[in-house]
């Protein structure tokens, strides 16, 4: 089974940027995301990436956020730009076998890394 390791969490002002890293042993799967769960609330998709590269968002962060993979790493990134406070959230990293990318499908999750977003 895919092991899964985030990085890049952090506290920033409201405007600011951070990038989050997730590597992936032995390798990514076919089905990669980002998911958060901010303080009192579920757990949300943010952003998934496809093996070939097509990607999805959220509403709440579309323009503001990418995902990314390096193949050639096992990593995955999600760079977050102009911030706001209410995208305070653990953010964890997910992967999945398959060809439905659903958020509702995705069953393996890295510990996940704490962004904090001051106003």
């Amino acid at each position: 089974q895919v092991q899964l390791v985030e990085s890049g969490g952090g506290s920033v002002h409201a405007g600011g940027s951070l990038r989050l890293s997730c590597v992936a042993s032995p390798h990514s799967s076919s089905c990669m995301g980002w998911f958060r769960q901010p303080p009192g609330k579920e757990r949300e998709g943010v952003a998934i990436v496809t093996w070939y590269g097509n990607t999805m968002y959220a509403d709440s962060v579309k323009g503001r956020f990418t995902i990314y993979q390096d193949n050639s790493k096992n990593t995955l990134y999600l760079q977050m730009n102009s911030l706001k406070p209410e995208y305070t959230a653990i953010y964890y990293c997910a992967a999945r076998w398959g060809g439905d990318c659903s958020y509702d499908l995705f069953r393996v999750w890295g510990q996940g890394t704490q962004v904090t977003v001051s106003s």
